[in-house]
């Protein structure tokens, strides 16, 4: 167990190694890349839930799903393959937020091409 006090106060207890954040790190690419996809995952559900019944879409539609789910998607998937090309996480975890950033690129994609 690791105990971390800060001058500017606070305390810090992590058991393992990477579970916290220090003060002016940067993320990792598969937390950058696990989140993407998440939110990718979110935005995208409130995209399809709320289409229109008629199957038509406006262009600031297309380009709000494209800027909020596909493009992030995208992003995240290439962070996820440097993220297994530097053994940052056991490789399943970072083969799981490949697909998942691939599943909602093309899910993305259908929700540009409904017909």
């Amino acid at each position: 167990m690791t105990f971390l006090v800060y001058p500017a106060g606070g305390i810090v207890i992590h058991t393992e190694l990477d579970v916290v954040l220090y003060p002016g790190e940067l993320m990792k690419p598969f937390q950058s890349s696990l989140i993407l996809g998440t939110l990718s995952y979110i935005i995208g559900g409130v995209f399809r839930r709320s289409g229109s019944h008629l199957g038509e879409m406006s262009l600031m539609q297309g380009l709000a799903i494209f800027l909020l789910v596909i493009l992030p998607a995208g992003i995240g998937t290439v962070l996820g393959v440097m993220s297994l090309q530097r053994k940052e996480v056991k490789a399943w975890w970072a083969i799981g937020v490949i697909v998942l950033n691939i599943a909602m690129v093309l899910t993305g994609v259908l929700l540009l091409f409904p017909d």
